[in-house]
């Protein structure tokens, strides 16, 4: 969808980026958790870029994969964990959310490829970006430069029920004071 606006008005908005520190895992009441998730992915390492495959760039119809994630680290008493995935590069206020899964077991140790698929492997997904409960591939503007895509993933003391499909607002009220671990795997993409 953004790949048909003018490299120019990228360009122009290159400076507007909402930056690493307005992502989920920054904000005061979840910063203090402990780092004790390891986030890894065969498809990319910690700053590589994320493959094209991924992207909206990816597919003639821009409906990409989910790119396979895998973790460890995850506290013995954790009750469940929630994986939010953002743009902190986008020319908005707040980062482009991506993708949100929630209520996942903590014995789960990844996601295979294209997981974030609503109704498949009982994921339970909150809303993206677009107010869909689905991946949202990377697709940032011409001319605006390298986006740094956070997979931010949290291990929590309880199971909240954020009802069908929550939005960021609801994952961050369920994640603040409730957080006993954390993680995050940052890739890039720019558009060629």
């Amino acid at each position: 969808m953004l790949e048909k606006l003018p490299h120019g008005l990228g360009a122009a908005l290159r400076g507007v980026r909402p930056g690493l520190e307005k992502l989920v895992s920054a904000r005061a009441e979840i910063v203090a958790a402990p780092q004790t998730l390891v986030v890894t992915s065969p498809a990319f390492g910690e700053g590589g870029a994320l493959p094209r495959y991924y992207t909206a760039d990816g597919t003639p119809d821009g409906a990409a994969a989910s790119p396979p994630l895998a973790w460890t680290g995850v506290p013995a008493e954790a009750r469940s964990l929630v994986l939010i995935v953002e743009d902190a590069d986008s020319p908005t206020p707040l980062p482009l959310v991506h993708a949100i899964a929630w209520g996942l077991e903590p014995a789960l140790r990844g996601l295979r490829e294209g997981a974030l698929v609503d109704g498949t492997d009982e994921i339970l997904l909150g809303h993206n970006s677009y107010f869909r409960a689905a991946w949202l591939p990377p697709d940032p503007p011409p001319g605006h430069g390298p986006h740094r895509y956070a997979f931010q993933l949290f291990a929590l003391a309880t199971a909240p029920d954020l009802g069908r499909h929550p939005g960021r607002r609801a994952v961050i009220g369920a994640l603040a004071n409730h957080v006993l671990g954390r993680g995050q795997l940052i890739a890039t993409y720019e558009r060629p």
